[in-house]
């Protein structure tokens, strides 16, 4: 028979209870046994939720309470001395990998986004744990090429993480034995770089791997190699052959089939990823039914595993919390809960024929083409407009050296100006004035005298800092994403959609179900409110290029990048020279498509680089990147306060690639998620660095 698996499910529950949890925790208002039995509870509820869907692999091992590559790093006893030092225990050390930790007399920064097994493993721990509520489920690891491909050397050290590969496999060696004695016949192990374009002692470090896993016969279970996010096709000579399945994302690239079933060993099972694990849509059951039989064509259906495209750690946790959704619009989507039914329907449907699901296949049917034939999905005035763009539409008025010019003379800047990325923190009161609002409680005119103290409120707090360039502080924003999406037509929006972003942190994205217009302004009331009270330039952040860039170099990428490229300056080149625009980017890992960032064209780039190597901007060197950029003093997704010396000693860092007159001063995100005491006592210390700086420098410019 074909069976049915899932590589992963949502961790935070349907009502963000893990979230909730973990931040109680972090606030001392509930102790570590409360956090661990909550995290116990979401786990059993998940597997249950897996086992009456009729999903036949279930895994464990995916649950984490704040990343489960931290996990993997305290499961192999390769936590940095730095955290194990200071007497913490193993989860006050497993968070302060995370977010730092900056109490007791305790001041360690987080790790940036292998020695021995620990004893009593998380993976081994939480087998056994479902097995004794009767649910036996296939463990999940990451897998060792990509665990050290995915990882960087200390500062400072040279040596190429690929090059451990010889110390670790011992130690996975060992907890696949520790598996295998508590009971587990299969082990899901991800190797998601096979995706991606490696270097080559990366891509031959496969086969031998495995090989020496396949030596062990049947001293530990047998592997499901997962590759997910991407094909391998390019890297098909590096695929491990002897081993007990494969997996392959044939949501994303459904074309890869026919070139790894070929690829496969004699006896090696497919595990097909047909529902997707990236999105909200409904599964076309039919079509993906049809891609489990051309694989079963070829091997047989004791050869075939039905499983999702990846995790489904990126769906939301169900759509049955969504009461308030059209229903036009609902009947479309599947979350995480529906998803794993489809699994199930899809195997039951190759197995004992389409007969045997009729009214799910015909249920779905009807949904796949409401979705196609739906007016929602077009709009003919967006279609107009679009046709009417010319190429000049995509160019600023001049060049960066005639706009900075006469930027200079608008804005009055000094030297290594100061500013930050755009929101402050969201206190409480903020919430409940918004779910006031919301609810009706409060009228508009109300919450827009609320709004304008909080703006208030931030700009004087800007003013006491000293720093030079304002922003509004987005009190009015319930997301960076959510809050735009809201103002724009053809978009959904949910009530309980929550994703994990990282740690404890969850969006609720809208969801495009159409052709997006804008039917008045967004930005323009707050904006010309914060200027008439402010004496400082002010700045309007919106969110802006990577988050879909595609793995590989490639047409696909270049098309993508140039698509967003196009947007970007599509929606900025109407301003005037003496306009400023800044472009913030939430990551560092930028070189491999500086092109991008260059064409661009925004007069500052922001990018979140206080955690990785300053080498990183070497790149704007090597590439004579005349703009501005504000690379990041300090880490914001930490609650600890830098010092001033710490912030100094990061500028001097970056002065070593950039120029005094390119450098901006600011954090390396957004400080919505900060409380207020942290974030006035770090910006302090970041512009006394920058007034350091400017008398420094005050001479030589």
């Amino acid at each position: 028979m074909v069976q049915s698996s899932v590589l992963g499910f949502p961790r935070m529950g349907a009502l963000r209870e893990l979230k909730k949890a973990t931040e109680a925790y972090w606030g001392q208002k509930i102790s570590q046994a409360d956090l661990l039995a909550e995290a116990k509870r979401l786990r059993l509820e998940h597997w249950n939720i897996q086992k009456n869907a009729g999903v036949d692999i279930i895994p464990s091992n995916d649950f984490a309470l704040y990343d489960q590559v931290l996990t993997h790093i305290q499961d192999f006893g390769a936590t940095p001395e730095r955290y194990t030092q200071h007497g913490l225990d193993l989860v006050d050390q497993y968070f302060a990998m995370g977010r730092g930790h900056q109490r007791d007399g305790v001041d360690v920064q987080s790790l940036e986004m292998v020695k021995m097994l620990i004893s009593d493993p998380k993976a081994v721990r939480e087998f056994k744990e479902a097995k004794e509520a009767g649910i036996t489920t296939r463990p999940v690891l990451v897998g060792p090429v990509s665990f050290l491909h995915l990882g960087k050397p200390d500062r400072g050290q040279t040596v190429d993480p690929i090059d451990l590969l010889d110390n670790l496999v011992p130690v996975y060696i060992e907890l696949l034995k520790q598996l295998k004695a508590a009971g587990a016949e299969t082990v899901q192990i991800d190797e998601p770089t096979l995706v991606f374009d490696l270097p080559s002692k990366t891509k031959a470090a496969f086969k031998p791997t495995y090989e020496k896993f396949a030596s062990l016969g049947d001293e530990i279970p047998k592997i499901v190699f997962a590759t997910y996010f991407g094909d391998i096709v390019h890297n098909i000579d590096a695929l491990p052959t002897d081993i007990y399945a494969v997996h392959i994302d044939l949501v994303r690239h459904p074309e890869q089939l026919e070139t790894v079933i070929s690829a496969l060993g004699p006896k090696t099972v497919l595990s097909a990823g047909v529902v997707d694990g990236r999105n909200i849509w409904k599964t076309n059951l039919k079509r993906a039914i049809e891609t489990v039989e051309s694989a079963v064509q070829k091997l047989g259906k004791d050869r075939v595993i039905v499983a999702t495209s990846s995790s489904l750690l990126h769906t939301p946790h169900t759509l049955a919390s969504e009461k308030k959704l059209d229903p036009e619009i609902a009947d479309w989507f599947s979350f995480a809960s529906e998803k794993v039914v489809e699994v199930a329907v899809i195997a039951k449907a190759v197995t004992e024929g389409p007969a045997s699901v009729r009214a799910e296949l015909e249920a779905n049917a009807k949904s796949i083409q409401a979705r196609a034939s739906s007016k929602r999905t077009n709009d003919p005035k967006v279609k107009e407009r679009q046709s009417k763009i010319v190429e000049k539409d995509y160019n600023r008025i001049s060049e960066f050296s005639v706009r900075i010019s006469q930027q200079q003379k608008t804005l009055g800047l000094p030297l290594f100006p100061t500013t930050t990325i755009g929101s402050f923190p969201q206190t409480k009161e903020i919430r409940i004035q918004r779910n006031k609002f919301t609810k009706g409680e409060i009228t508009a005119e109300e919450y827009e005298k609320f709004i304008e103290k909080e703006i208030q409120d931030v700009v004087k707090v800007q003013e006491e800092l000293d720093l030079d360039v304002y922003v509004h502080g987005e009190p009015e924003r319930n997301d960076m994403v959510q809050y735009f999406g809201e103002r724009l037509d053809g978009y959904a929006f949910t009530t309980h959609a929550w994703v994990q972003s990282y740690g404890s942190r969850c969006v609720r994205p809208p969801i495009i179900v159409g052709d997006i217009s804008r039917p008045a302004p967004m930005t323009v009331k707050e904006s010309k409110y914060a200027v008439s009270i402010s004496k400082k330039p002010m700045k309007v952040d919106e969110p802006a290029l990577r988050e879909g860039l595609p793995l590989r170099a490639g047409k696909e990428r270049e098309a993508y990048i140039d698509w967003a490229v196009k947007s970007f300056r599509l929606s900025v080149s109407g301003v005037q020279d003496s306009t400023q625009i800044h472009s913030h980017f939430c990551y560092s890992e930028f070189q491999d498509f500086f092109h991008a960032i260059a064409a661009l064209d925004a007069d500052v780039l922001s990018i979140e680089n206080s955690k990785s190597d300053a080498k990183l901007l070497k790149v704007f060197v090597d590439e004579a990147y005349p703009r501005h950029i504000g690379p990041g003093v300090y880490d914001i997704h930490s609650p600890r306060v830098p010092s001033e010396q710490e912030i100094k000693v990061r500028i001097e860092e970056m002065l070593q690639f950039l120029k005094p007159e390119q450098l901006w001063i600011d954090p390396d995100c957004g400080l919505k998620t900060r409380q207020w005491a942290e974030t006035k006592a770090a910006l302090t210390n970041m512009v006394n660095a920058a007034k350091f700086f400017r008398q420094k420098y005050a001479n030589k410019a």
